[in-house]
Parts: C-alpha cells; sequence; structure tokens
C-alpha cells in the first residue's frame, strides 16, 4: 500500500504522520523540540529534529511503501545555507533583537500597507532576524541561499532548494501579498536574490536522497514535495469539507498560537487591519491574499494553569469546567490581558486576574472563557462574517469553543471528529479532492448568557485605554 508522510514541525513539538491516500492515518510520533543554544542565543533544535526525523522514517519504512513526503512548519524560522551545510544556526524567533539593530531594521522596513505585516516583537519578523544576522557578519549571505524553514526540511529530505508563498507571506517583511511577489526591502537589500526559487507548496521537488533511503529503508523514489506554514496548511484542511470549499468562512487554529485566518468570498473583500494589534496579511497555499490575527494562546494558557498542573483541553476535565462555569459568572471572575507580552491584540497590556476564583476547576473555566473572549477579538478584527472552524489541540476545551460560540451570536462555530489538522491539509495538496473522513459538528453555544460578561471585560479594556492615555 502506498502512503504519505507529513512532517511537521511545530514551534514546540515536531510530528511525523504516516497517511493513506484516503486520509487513514496510519501512525504518529511526536518529540518535543529541545531548547539549544549557539553563542548565547537560542536557536531552533536542527540537529535534534533531524537526528529523530531519521530515526522514526526508518521505523515507518515497514508498515507502508511511502510514495510521497512534505513538510510542514511554523513560520519566522529561515536557514541560511552555503556548500550543502547551514552557515549559522537558525533563530529561535523568541530571542530578543539588540535595540540597536531594531531601530537600524526599523529604517528599513516596508509600510504594512504594502507587506501586510506588522513591526512584531523580538524575531517574529523573519526579515529581522536575516538583517541581524548582516549585521553581525556582513559576509554571511555571500554565495548563500536562503530557505524558509519548512522548506529547509524538504531540502534535507531531497537536496532541492526552494521557497514558497505562505512561509515568505506569514509576517517576514519579505513578501507584498498583493503584488505576489518579494517586498520592495528584501529586492532592495539584495536579499531576493539569496533566496530559494519559489514554488508550489503541494509542487513536487525531487526524491528522497539516496543516503537518506539507505539509512530509513525508504525508497529512493519517494517524492518530496515543497511544503508550506502549518497554520495556511490547516486552512487547506478545512476547505476539505464541502461547506467550506467556496464561500467565506473563517478558520481558528490552535496551538501555540490561536491564529484566526478568514478566507474572503472575493480576494478585493479585504478588511482595514490594525498592524498595531498584531493583525497581518498571510497567504493561502494559491498565494492569495488572507487577512489574519492572533495571539499566544497556547502559551497563555499554559502559564496561567501551570500553578494548578492541571490543563483546559483533556476529555476527562470537560464536564467539570462546564460545571464551573454559572459559579465563574456569578462571581464576576475574568482575566484582562495579556500574559504574553508584545503578542495579540492587547500586546502592550499587563495579564491580571479579577475576582481569582478559589477552585482549580473555576480557574479553568475563566481562563477558557478568557480565550473564548480573545479568539472573538480576534474574528471580529478580520471582519468575519461567516461560519467558524475551530482546529487543534483546543478545538476539545468545551468550555472555551461554547464560549465563542456564545459570542459570535449568528456566524455558527463548527469543531470536527476528523482528522483535519494541518497535516491533513498538507496531505491535501497531493490529493486535492480528498474530503474529511468525518463530520463537521456544529458547537451549542454555552446555556448561560454571556452578553453582561463579555460587556464587563470590554468595559473594563476600555477604562484601561482611557486611563492609559490620561484622564
Amino acid at each position: 500500500m502506498s502512503a504519505v508522510i507529513v512532517l511537521d514541525v511545530g514551534k514546540t513539538v515536531s510530528k511525523l504522520s504516516l497517511w493513506s491516500p484516503d486520509g487513514d492515518i496510519l501512525a504518529r510520533e511526536t518529540r518535543a523540540n529541545e531548547r539549544v543554544s549557539s553563542n548565547g542565543r537560542a536557536t531552533l533544535d536542527v540537529d535534534g529534529i533531524s537526528e529523530w526525523l531519521i530515526f522514526t522514517l526508518k521505523k515507518f519504512a515497514p508498515l507502508a511503501e511511502v510514495a510521497h513526503i512534505i513538510p510542514v512548519a511554523h513560520g519566522a524560522g529561515l536557514v541560511v545555507v552555503k556548500s550543502g551545510r547551514h552557515v549559522i544556526p537558525p533563530f529561535d524567533y523568541e530571542v530578543p533583537i539588540p535595540d540597536d539593530v531594531r531601530r537600524g531594521y526599523a529604517a528599513e522596513r516596508d509600510p504594512f500597507e504594502i507587506t501586510g505585516s506588522p513591526f512584531l516583537a523580538d524575531g517574529l519578523n523573519a526579515g529581522a532576524q536575516l538583517y541581524w544576522a548582516v549585521q553581525e557578519n556582513d559576509a554571511v549571505l555571500d554565495d548563500a541561499t536562503i530557505m524558509p524553514w519548512a522548506q529547509y526540511w524538504a531540502w534535507f529530505l531531497s537536496g532541492e532548494m526552494r521557497s514558497e508563498g505562505t512561509s515568505l507571506g506569514c509576517h517576514t517583511d519579505l513578501w507584498a501579498p498583493m503584488e505576489r511577489d518579494f517586498s520592495p526591502m528584501a529586492k532592495r537589500l539584495g536579499w531576493e536574490q539569496r533566496f530559494a526559487p519559489v514554488a508550489f507548496a503541494g509542487e513536487p521537488i525531487g526524491q528522497l536522497r539516496g543516503d537518506l533511503a539507505h539509512r530509513t529503508g525508504l525508497s529512493s523514489n519517494a517524492v518530496i514535495h515543497c511544503g508550506l506554514h502549518d497554520s495556511n496548511a490547516a486552512l487547506v484542511a478545512a476547505m476539505g469539507f464541502p461547506q467550506f470549499a467556496e464561500d467565506e468562512m473563517s478558520i481558528v487554529s490552535t496551538g501555540t498560537w490561536f491564529v484566526t485566518m478568514r478566507r474572503p468570498e472575493k480576494s478585493a473583500d479585504l478588511p482595514a487591519l490594525s498592524d498595531e494589534r498584531d493583525c497581518l496579511v498571510n497567504v493561502d497555499a494559491w498565494n492569495r491574499p488572507v487577512p489574519s490575527a492572533r495571539f499566544m494562546g497556547g502559551r497563555e494558557i499554559e502559564r496561567l494553569v501551570a500553578p494548578d498542573a492541571q490543563r483546559v483541553d483533556r476529555r476527562q476535565d470537560q464536564a467539570r469546567l462546564m460545571d464551573a462555569v454559572p459559579d465563574v459568572m456569578r462571581s464576576g471572575a475574568q482575566l484582562m490581558p495579556c500574559f504574553a507580552p508584545g503578542f495579540g491584540p492587547y500586546s502592550k497590556r499587563s495579564g491580571h486576574w479579577i475576582s481569582k476564583p478559589g477552585t482549580a476547576d473555576a480557574r479553568g473555566a475563566t481562563i477558557s472563557l478568557y480565550a473564548a473572549l480573545m479568539t472573538n477579538t480576534c474574528l471580529d478584527l478580520v471582519a468575519s462574517t461567516g461560519p467558524v472552524l475551530v482546529e487543534g489541540r483546543f478545538a476539545g476545551a468545551e468550555v472555551f469553543v461554547r464560549g465563542l460560540a456564545s459570542l459570535r451570536g449568528d456566524d455558527q462555530v463548527f469543531v470536527s471528529s476528523a482528522q483535519n489538522d494541518v497535516s491533513f491539509g498538507a496531505l491535501r495538496l497531493i490529493y486535492p479532492d480528498l474530503e474529511p473522513q468525518g463530520v463537521l459538528e456544529r458547537v451549542e453555544p454555552l446555556p448561560e448568557d454571556l452578553g453582561k460578561y463579555a460587556s464587563g471585560w470590554e468595559s473594563r479594556l476600555a477604562e484601561a485605554e482611557y486611563d492609559t492615555e490620561g484622564r
């Protein structure tokens, strides 16, 4: 039986999954990415991931005849390659960039109206990483080739170098979405010519390297595809549902980041986005602009639940968390943003509790409602008016998704029992007619009316804004 392997390199976890052409998942392995450093600076875990990848490919080899491999990866990652190896360890985007470097880079950036890319904290603009590397060594790009993180893994597997639109278009400052081309800055600084050729995400770019075929037991005829940015792969997965194939829809991809992406009915229907609220213009796998907004939801939730050593997405905990909602609403317990400073629509605010509950379940329910309020804000920022699909780790957090359904009013909110994560989206680039094996489940709103609760939260935000500006 032929099969497809999807490599999904997330910020915190890497996954390797084996799929049948019919969309059945045959095997899946995961690995927590290690925090590594070079010269005192945090970098991406290239060596650890590559060793694990080879080991896991070898485990998958006896299970099926692998015909295709396609990578998916998080954004804001670039690799500079020269003479068959990376020249410098790729930067971890959470590393703060020195103030003098940021000031110099700020003078080079193009306006938000051109790139759809806000000026983000740390190294979240991949262009800032390149600029920093050049400031440290002005010859670092000489005779080198730059690849986005997903395409680095396609090169690792095939030896063929490519770049790709979704990876270049995710707040890098390097892409002009409306022009479907490199940004003026990327051209002016000579970076455009250093990037590998741009290819379609699903394009076959080569075959598995002979040495890797020998080490893993896979066929050297296995086709390697270009690959794409993870949140955009989630959008491709959602489009597999007939209900979402053509019309206006939004998807909320939940993980370390909660990324809201709206696919307008027409490309011209782009809202006026705010670059100061972590809004951006992504591009889909076909290079069409996609208005987006996000916050570091998974990271914030992890920090908030840590004292209770619990989670809000475990199946066995959902009934207890739901039972805690009425008490939360009666007490007025709320969370005010944000708990990941520098990120999200309230990036400059300092997160804090209002009437912090006394039980772990009530705190978990409050955290889930906070995630719903923040996600609702992101949907409003991208002018979402159609159905919403929530996917990823927190789609199983009942208070969160039902709270979101309450807040969205007439806009229906869905989750799915199907395997429709980013890996399935990558699979659909190889088999475009593939539909998810499962049904969409419409999320029922909470029994409680969230209107007053949400209004109180918004009023507190408005009062804080007023205080910041001065009375």
